[in-house]
């Protein structure tokens, strides 16, 4: 139903602007939309989100107040030391026994040096070195993901991270370097929006199917460029389902449409919530 459309039925008054935002996995829709003057040309006062949540029962929802989804930042690391036959490790210096070492040291930043009702995640995705039985290779490289959701929290990792890295590149002596891709920040729901979105969502499923305090999500979301720029919140829709169907991010997802009357229903409410009709 288009904002037009409802404005034409007095449904509402005031502008509600519908942000299509593009290229959520890995390209930073929002942050693009954000850079190119989003709220300059748009000038929306709040903002607010909503994704399927296929793990939680269709007619459903889940509110956040406060951090709901982490941020996510991408780590290379580049292990480089000699070359050498495998016979004779001694003629050279092994970047694999210093890549062991490194993702080994690296969980224990979480489990001890994050508050514990702080949350973290440091995953190694990635290991590439090498293409032969019998030589020891000169050159290793990681990936990974840092989560966090506090900034501060963030920042220290990312230093911690290439204290490790570098401490064991020199006790190994080989080269070590760490590079870091500024990713997602964490998306934070205002705690008012929170509510106004929340209340929403009880008045079409009923209180009792909206969790209002569910866990946060260590997963990672670009609409929070626009929630660092605009006051809203970010709700998630129960669609249900078992099984690799209803897995998010696979090939074998598949979409519950009995869910699309549940996802209209929350916009046309909530734009009719923060936008009276006069009466």
């Amino acid at each position: 139903m288009s904002a037009r459309y409802l404005a034409e039925t007095r449904n509402f008054a005031g502008t509600a602007y519908l942000f299509f935002q593009p290229a959520e996995e890995g390209g930073g829709g929002g942050r693009e939309m954000v850079d190119d003057h989003l709220f300059e040309r748009f000038p929306a006062e709040r903002v607010f989100g909503l994704h399927n949540w296929p793990s939680t029962p269709l007619g459903t929802f889940a509110m956040c107040e406060g951090p709901a989804m982490a941020a996510s930042d991408e780590l290379t690391i580049e292990l480089s030391g000699t070359g050498c036959h495998a016979a004779w490790p001694h003629l050279g210096r092994d970047p694999i026994v210093a890549a062991a070492l490194v993702i080994q040291s690296l969980q224990t930043l979480v489990a001890r040096e994050v508050d514990p009702l702080d949350r973290a995640v440091i995953s190694i995705t990635r290991i590439q070195g090498g293409d032969a039985y019998n030589v020891v290779p000169e050159r290793v490289e990681l990936w990974g993901t840092i989560r966090t959701f506090r900034a501060d929290t963030r920042e220290r990792l990312i230093g911690r991270i290439k204290e490790v890295v570098e401490g064991i590149a020199i006790a190994q002596g080989v080269q070590g370097k760490v590079r870091m891709a500024a990713g997602y920040p964490a998306t934070i729901n205002a705690a008012p929006e929170a509510a106004i979105g929340a209340d929403v969502a009880a008045e079409i499923v009923g209180e009792g199917k909206v969790d209002r305090a569910p866990e946060p999500c260590m997963a990672s979301e670009d609409f929070a460029f626009m929630l660092h720029e605009r006051p809203g919140s970010y709700i998630w829709m129960g669609t249900g389902g078992t099984g690799p169907a209803c897995r998010l991010h696979t090939p074998d997802y598949d979409f519950n449409d009995e869910a699309l009357p549940l996802g209209v229903s929350y916009w046309v409410r909530l734009v009719e919530r923060l936008l009276p009709a006069a009466a």
